[in-house]
């Protein structure tokens, strides 16, 4: 694969994947399992899924490692096992890249307010980032991908723990509401001038409340940062029940068609997140390709 910071000064688009947890559950990881079990537990699983987002077009896969911070794997028991869950996620996502993707090294929220908000201090998150970050590059991974975060205080935590260990790219991508907000209430433009200059490669949101809460959120951000890589990785529409299951309301076709439009917007990293499947990355593709 080319440089990644080549490739994104090129202005060239690079498709992702699309969600895990939810493709992981199909094919029969518990609810409540931690996903990142699986990476040992329950590995060609695992592959599988990365050579189907693979084969669906995807240029840069995420490691089974979202929950895989320290914080995170105390509350299940699991913290001593922190170093060999996230180097096995990136060895199982290298394997199958093959040096045909990047592979990103997934890092989540601690699922925890930080202080004054919370009970976590800042000093804590930045230690349980600089954990999984270590282990993943020692795992392998390309770059490293922080995501879904609400918080721009816990972002920049994660951020200052990767920078700790590595100097490989970074991309980092929040979660927005209708309103164009994290839960936080911070705005696209807010948390890009208070995270871009920190040394990221490309910027964004993800996940959020359906499809089109990222084109505000892309419009105010390349307002802010005209020469920014931006990351557009959002949910397949919004989650309705259905006969006691979770579906989400734009399948593959109908998710593809709008791309387009986040490419006007200047993104330039675009997926899926929840409610997706490989059958909406190759959709995806599909459309980017025409």
């Amino acid at each position: 694969m080319q440089d990644l910071q080549t490739w994104l000064q090129s202005g060239q688009l690079l498709i992702a994947d699309g969600a895990a947890g939810t493709m992981l559950q199909s094919m029969g990881l518990k609810p409540g399992q931690p996903p990142e079990l699986w990476n040992v537990e329950n590995p060609m699983a695992v592959r599988s899924l990365h050579r189907a987002y693979l084969a669906s077009g995807s240029q840069v896969i995420l490691t089974n490692t979202f929950g895989g911070n320290g914080v995170r794997l105390r509350r299940s028991g699991l913290l001593d096992r922190l170093a060999e869950l996230n180097r096995a996620g990136a060895a199982l996502a290298r394997a199958e890249a093959a040096g045909r993707a990047y592979v990103a090294g997934d890092i989540g929220p601690t699922g925890e307010l930080l202080k004054p908000y919370g009970p976590l201090e800042y000093a804590d998150a930045v230690e349980s980032f600089r954990a999984q970050a270590a282990a993943l590059v020692e795992g392998g991974v390309d770059l490293l991908w922080i995501e879904t975060m609400s918080d721009v205080k816990e972002a920049q935590a994660a951020l200052a723990a990767v920078q700790a260990v590595t100097d490989l790219p970074v991309f980092c991508s929040l979660s927005f509401g209708k309103r164009a907000r994290t839960i936080m209430g911070t705005s696209p433009a807010q948390a890009a001038e208070a995270l871009w200059p920190l040394g990221l490669a490309a910027i964004g949101a993800n996940c959020g409340e359906g499809l089109d809460v990222i084109f505000p959120v892309l419009t105010e951000m390349r307002a802010a940062l005209p020469d920014a890589a931006l990351i557009a990785k959002p949910n397949a529409g919004m989650p309705r029940l259905e006969q006691g299951r979770t579906v989400y309301d734009l399948g593959p076709e109908d998710f593809a068609a709008r791309a387009p439009e986040i490419v006007a917007l200047g993104a330039r990293v675009i997926g899926a997140c929840c409610g997706s499947s490989p059958a909406h990355i190759a959709a995806l593709a599909a459309r980017l390709r025409g």
